[in-house]
């Protein structure tokens, strides 16, 4: 069933807003949302606007931005790997964030300075991205990139796995263990102002391709015989993945299975056309984590139950049922 794109995306507009509200009001403290804001805005030191601005807020802010990096760029990769299959983890781009980031858990970085934890994971990602482009080379096709990537997410998950080994204290194990996980509790606005730029910056890059993954849903040789430069393109999506993810897992921890489920649910609704995915699936990845946020602090207030535990229960039986309906496509 198609929808048009203006009316799909108002539609997901109104629900995304109405979510956040919504989770503006989620927390063991019942507060006027309105007054809040309008003590912030007074600069007024109440409580109601305290527990606004250093908790609630940024939780819900990061829970849109990164739920709508997952999604896009689970879209872009599904586009550009003509595999629906593909996530934006394949690339090793999650994991070397994620790898960054326990580096910095592991020496303390992060008690000494607050923005350590989310600037290692994005220097992480990076990284990942100088690394696949060594590995397979700058004009090599989407099958050795994919390979590249592929092994430099394995490298990273052994270095992960290390660093966990001699983690130098249990407090720092399972400080890094909890962080893995995924959550959006415990992040400030200036987690918001350190990773949202960077993450703008890739989803520009992502947006920017849209009628390169049309074209190339067509075959690469149609795709270079339209007038795009194949190389250009794929090395355009790949850095605005890895920027976006990169910033994304840097403050939430891994967040699996967003940007797998996200472009399946939505692709009928867009006309199976890849470039139309994207901001489709930017918004849906929103709506996804927001849903999975609220749920969390609903189901497990005392001890909070993960983010990226929720989204790999609703995920791992998903990504099942999508290999046992490709396999007989596949045969």
């Amino acid at each position: 069933m198609m929808i048009r794109q203006g009316y799909l995306l108002i539609l997901m507009t109104a629900a995304t807003i109405a979510l956040f509200f919504a989770a503006l009001h989620i927390g063991p403290a019942d507060i006027n949302i309105l007054q809040a804001l309008i003590d912030n805005l007074d600069n007024s030191n109440t409580l109601a606007a305290m527990i606004l601005s250093e908790i609630r807020l940024p939780r819900a802010l990061l829970a849109v931005v990164v739920g709508a990096t997952l999604g896009l760029a689970g879209a872009a990769m599904q586009g550009l790997l003509r595999n629906p299959l593909a996530g934006p983890g394949l690339v090793g781009v999650s994991n070397c964030a994620a790898l960054g980031a326990v580096i910095a858990l592991y020496f303390g970085w992060g008690t000494a300075v607050w923005f350590a934890v989310p600037a290692a994971g994005m220097v992480g990602a990076a990284i990942s991205v100088v690394l696949i482009f060594m590995i397979g080379g700058y004009k090599s096709n989407v099958m050795t990139l994919l390979l590249a990537g592929v092994a430099v997410n394995a490298v990273a998950s052994s270095l992960i796995s290390l660093a966990l080994n001699f983690a130098p204290n249990p407090y720092a194990m399972s400080e890094m263990v909890y962080w893995l996980l995924g959550s959006l509790a415990n992040r400030s606005l200036a987690d918001v102002q350190l990773a949202t730029p960077f993450m703008i910056a890739g989803w520009l890059l992502i947006l920017s391709s849209g009628r390169f993954l049309n074209a190339l849903s067509l075959g690469e040789e149609t795709a270079q015989s339209l007038g795009f430069h194949l190389a250009k393109q794929r090395t355009i999506i790949v850095i605005g993945v890895a920027l976006s993810v990169g910033a994304a897992v840097s403050v939430s921890g891994n967040i699996g299975f967003v940007g797998l489920l996200v472009p399946h649910i939505l692709r009928p609704l867009v006309g199976y056309e890849p470039g139309r995915l994207l901001a489709a699936s930017a918004f849906g990845g929103a709506l996804m984590v927001l849903i999975a946020d609220i749920a969390v602090q609903i189901i497990s207030p005392d001890q909070e139950l993960k983010l990226g535990v929720v989204t790999a229960l609703v995920g791992g039986p998903f990504f099942l049922y999508l290999i046992i309906k490709t396999r007989n496509t596949l045969i």
